[in-house]
């Protein structure tokens, strides 16, 4: 028996060994690796890494984007290993990092009862601008449910305070750890907290420059808010990432097997996380057990957001939420960052024909980068493609904005 156990042994070390010489030894599996690196590596160049789209009617904001924030003519890299949609979407929580910020919290009260949570991030220390008053503030919205805590927020805190300027994270109602105090929470439509917000922030600092940028809902929020408002708004322009332009087109996307699977029940199960908390205050007006049951984003607004907010239906609401039809009535300038191969905001839905209709808004919208994805490098833990985007159009609106405004 021993010795047949050496035998095997020897057998296989034997194998093991003509497999590798036979391989590498003799150079074919070496011309094989490097012939596939050599055929991946032109697949990516040619069909991957490309100039993003700049769509934008108005000639002096495409020069000043050129000249001012040349990231989004330049060639977006996505990480060579993760560059499809979905992959981006899923690894980009898991991957990036999540810088130390130091938040000072603020509850606000609203008309009608409730209040809001606000993460102030006041960068006191800001060599760019020491005056307070003066210095510029950046508000922040994050996504369906999002909080100041996301490691794309942080980014953009980091981003901003490498500037100089003031963020402030409108945490929608009852996400951020705050109670509910009526029977209301959020929605994509309903601009009355955004308003509340934005006047509120502006009557502490009236003399700073004042700025917002949103991401995927808080993103739709903002487009929506700039549509009704028009150029009424104290924000001097606004920059947009993976906003969902048609909801429609976004949640029959989402109910694909494979997104359903990947996307939308863990979606729904966060959307009942959020509110199950609040539980006895809901219950008042919502039949909870019913709402609890639903097992795609859109049932869930069947059974919650459209009945609270009072819409007839679900399709009613839907319409009223899908920024696309809001995009012609915005009266500031506007960034909006897509990828086409985004799930949550299909390529065909973009309103690319009503954006050429509107000198204050332009598209950028890559091949590549999934939902707030973006990623970029071989390892990509610290900067986004969005995240440079994000940068770049702030400070260049900030500090060049007025060779755009007085356009």
């Amino acid at each position: 028996a021993m010795d047949w156990k050496v035998l095997t042994r020897e057998l296989s070390l034997y194998l093991e060994n003509q497999v590798r010489v036979g391989l590498f030894g003799s150079g074919v599996g070496l011309s094989l690796v490097l012939g596939f690196g050599v055929a991946y590596a032109c697949y990516y160049l040619n069909s991957i890494a490309k100039k993003p789209q700049l769509v934008a009617s108005n000639d002096r904001f495409c020069r000043f984007l050129e000249e001012y924030c040349p990231v989004v003519t330049e060639t977006y890299y996505p990480t060579i290993w993760c560059w499809e949609g979905r992959v981006q979407t899923l690894l980009r929580p898991f991957i990036t990092s999540r810088p130390q910020v130091q938040y000072r919290n603020e509850l606000i009260k609203t008309a009608d009862g409730g209040q809001i949570s606000l993460d102030w991030f006041d960068n006191n220390d800001s060599l760019y601008y020491p005056d307070a008053s003066t210095r510029p503030t950046v508000l922040l919205l994050p996504g369906l449910t999002g909080t100041s805590k996301e490691s794309y927020i942080l980014h953009m805190i980091h981003q901003s305070e490498t500037l100089g300027y003031r963020c402030v994270v409108f945490n929608n109602r009852g996400i951020a750890g705050e109670d509910l105090l009526t029977p209301r929470t959020y929605c994509a439509a309903n601009t009355e907290d955004l308003e509340a917000v934005i006047h509120h922030v502006h009557s502490l600092h009236p003399s700073a420059p004042f700025m917002a940028a949103g991401v995927s809902m808080g993103g739709m929020l903002l487009l929506n808010y700039l549509g009704k408002t028009g150029r009424d708004t104290p924000l001097m322009a606004a920059a947009i990432f993976s906003a969902g332009w048609n909801v429609f087109e976004s949640v029959e996307s989402l109910e694909k097997p494979l997104n359903w699977l990947l996307f939308n029940y863990y979606l729904t199960t966060c959307l009942q996380s959020s509110i199950s908390r609040h539980r006895q205050m809901l219950e008042k007006l919502f039949d909870m057990d019913l709402v609890m049951k639903a097992r795609t984003v859109r049932e869930f607004d069947k059974q919650f957001t459209s009945v609270m907010f009072g819409y007839r239906s679900i399709d009613d609401y839907y319409e009223d939420a899908s920024p696309c039809r809001k995009l012609k009535s915005v009266g500031i300038p506007v960034l909006c960052l897509n990828s086409v191969d985004d799930v949550f905001s299909p390529g065909h839905a973009i309103p690319v024909e009503t954006a050429k209709q509107n000198a204050n808004v332009a598209l950028v919208l890559t091949s590549c980068g999934g939902h707030i994805g973006f990623l970029e490098g071989i390892w990509p833990r610290k900067c986004t493609y969005m995240d440079r985007v994000f940068k770049q159009f702030v400070q260049a609106m900030f500090e060049h904005g007025n060779k755009i405004l007085s356009m």
